[in-house]
């Protein structure tokens, strides 16, 4: 049975939350864009949070493996993992 390191978690947590915030916000600047196309301001938030999703998702991947089959990784780390109904709430 693995322990749990509770602060390495928060810490994946956190980043998996981060990342689902900033996800959220470039779907919802590109619906804004999609009929405010000049907002120059709103262009550029788009392109940072782009770029700041590319950096969280990038380094998440590195230590925790991918998040998704989109994201290709030398290893499938997520069976080396516990599933979700073997990891408790401990």
């Amino acid at each position: 049975m693995m322990k749990c390191d509770c602060q390495n978690m928060n810490t994946r947590e956190e980043m998996l939350q981060e990342i689902r915030e900033i996800g959220f916000t470039i779907i919802e600047l590109g619906l804004y864009l999609n009929t405010q196309p000049d907002d120059e301001r709103a262009v550029c938030m788009h392109r940072e949070y782009c770029k700041k999703y590319r950096e969280l998702t990038d380094k998440y991947q590195k230590v925790y493996g991918p998040l998704t089959i989109y994201f290709p990784c030398n290893k499938w780390r997520w069976l080396e993992e516990p599933w979700p109904w073997e990891r408790g709430n401990n």
